[in-house]
């Protein structure tokens, strides 16, 4: 024992003082400096539900900066499952990511649970609770990320995580699977220029998440490298909808200086310009080209058949599942970002400009 501690024993101060990344920190340490009891501590360690979100953050904040380990988590059993949580549900995309999903949790012997926050891009501060008291082998997020708290509070539960294309990507210490979206923005703006569109417009994605502004850079890249300057009114942001590709395919095409070609950021929103083209009496390819985004099997079959950008949703799914579970086994990823490729998929709705 130091002197300094002699010397507060003597005087009756038996606080307790932690050694700092030694393992010597006990729960009552953490108990005393955050002013609550041994037993709220152990119901965070734990992950109990009944704990206040403000005193859970306290007692994290602690945890974290005395470095406290607790027991390794029990390993995984064929009764466990993965959450799988969705920014939204109403995308036809999300079907290939739930199918991606189960075909590597069904050969593993584990359930899904699949969730969904609504449009928001971060989880509601109750969703750390109900998350800690089932437990999950791993949470798979969509379009979505966890808080830095909720990052904390998962983390301290030994509870792994991966992000699909999401904003978190720029963060590396979050494990994150995409695909090349500049590259695909770049793909499918190439494309159009080539067949002599010099007026092109892009209707992207919401212009919070990241995957949406990396094809908007894309389309960009195109027009620097072709010297064709970019018409700001000519570039939108907006839910992967065929609703607000129709409202905003209306918008652009009703223009007098109208586009002869637009990118849409998802098929589903290119389903919606092609709606809007038919509404305004405009052939498509001849009047107007359009590019989608994903590939979905619709995009085969619509008319005319979608020229889209093939972006492979079954394998993103998949690998972030993969990465998941080997996270959950105490296997780290060799990376933490992993973007697979995107290719141009060329169909019948695009041709060249009017007048070429």
């Amino acid at each position: 024992m130091t002197a300094t501690q002699s010397d507060r024993d003597a005087a009756g101060d038996r606080t307790p003082q932690p050694d700092i990344g030694h393992g010597s920190t006990t729960i009552a340490t953490i108990a005393h400096e955050v002013g609550v009891s041994v037993a709220t501590v152990s119901k965070v360690l734990n992950g109990r539900a009944d704990v206040a979100p403000a005193t859970r953050a306290k007692v994290e904040e602690i945890l974290e900066r005395y470095r406290y380990r607790r027991p390794t988590r029990r390993q995984a059993t064929g009764t466990e499952q993965i959450d799988l949580v969705f920014h939204e549900l109403d995308a036809v995309w999300a079907i290939h990511i739930i199918a991606g999903v189960e075909a590597v949790t069904t050969a593993a012997g584990v359930g899904v649970r699949i969730g969904q926050l609504a449009g928001q891009h971060h989880p509601p501060s109750t969703w750390l609770d109900g998350t800690l008291t089932r437990r999950p082998l791993g949470v798979v997020f969509v379009l979505c990320s966890p808080t830095q708290a909720q990052q904390q509070g998962l983390r301290r539960q030994r509870i792994p995580f991966v992000v699909v294309d999401t904003d978190s990507a720029t963060s590396a210490s979050v494990p994150t699977v995409g695909s090349n979206n500049w590259n695909g923005g770049m793909l499918a703006t190439r494309h159009l220029i080539e067949l002599g569109h010099r007026r092109l417009a892009v209707i992207s994605g919401p212009e919070d998440v990241l995957c949406s502004r990396a094809r908007v850079a894309g389309f960009r890249s195109a027009h620097d490298e072709a010297g064709i300057p970019v018409e700001p009114e000519f570039v939108r942001y907006a839910h992967f909808t065929a609703t607000t590709g129709f409202a905003h395919g209306t918008a652009l095409l009703d223009r007098p200086d109208r586009p002869t070609a637009i990118f849409a950021g998802s098929d589903m929103q290119a389903v919606g310009v092609l709606r809007a083209a038919r509404r305004l009496g405009l052939d498509v390819p001849g009047d107007l080209s359009v590019v989608g985004y994903d590939n979905v099997p619709v995009a085969a079959w619509i008319d005319p058949p979608l020229t889209t950008v093939n972006q492979p949703l079954g394998d993103m799914a998949g690998t972030a599942t993969r990465m998941v579970l080997d996270l959950a086994r105490g296997v780290p990823p060799a990376t933490s970002r992993i973007d697979l490729v995107t290719e141009l998929v060329v169909r019948e709705s695009t041709g060249p400009a009017p007048g070429d």
